[in-house]
């Protein structure tokens, strides 16, 4: 049995939630998300916990037993709490703005990048080398957060580009001149 999924889940006192065989409703105070369910794994809901249980002992319904566990309580973070990424440019020169649903970057280019983020998710740009990224759903947060890096993730010289907040980048020497 997975060591993750045997916990249960553990419902805060403001979230519902309803489900059946193909799929999870989470509601809270931050928002509504839905997850389909793999089917080899079934859920029970007892004293306002939920335990995911698998159907079978196939190699498929011990690999969605854990991951399925771990969903669901990130449905119920991200309702009530939410969930948040933090990036850093920088680089000389390199700033970031937000107009209105669009994120103008300007990070070494001729050209200004705009990047048109979803509506579910909350860009900000407190400062022109701090970006948050924040939002009801995890992967929808990390996604906006991998492709806003992606425009220009830091280089190993200098290490100028758009980072996570707190990434080590690993920085390699450079030429030498030989005489």
């Amino acid at each position: 049995m997975s060591r993750i999924a045997k916990t249960p889940v553990e419902l805060p006192k403001n979230v519902k939630v309803s489900f059946d065989k193909s799929a999870v409703n989470v509601e809270g105070p931050k928002g509504k998300l839905s997850m389909r369910l793999p089917g080899q794994v079934a859920l029970e809901n007892k004293d306002n916990k939920i335990f995911v249980n698998r159907v079978n002992d196939s190699k498929q319904a011990r690999a969605n037993h854990g991951t399925t566990k771990r969903l669901i309580e990130n449905m119920c973070v991200g309702v009530t709490t939410g969930h948040k990424k933090d990036l850093e440019i920088q680089g000389v020169g390199f700033r970031a703005a937000v107009q209105g649903n669009k994120l103008v970057l300007n990070v070494g280019f001729s050209h200004p990048v705009e990047y048109e983020f979803p509506k579910d998710v909350k860009v900000t740009a407190a400062k022109p080398t701090e970006i948050s990224v924040e939002g009801v759903d995890k992967a929808l947060v990390g996604l906006v957060a991998a492709k806003i890096r992606g425009f220009k993730p830091p280089e190993p010289y200098k290490g100028k580009g758009i980072r996570y907040a707190g990434e080590v980048v690993k920085r390699k020497q450079g030429k030498q001149v030989t005489k």
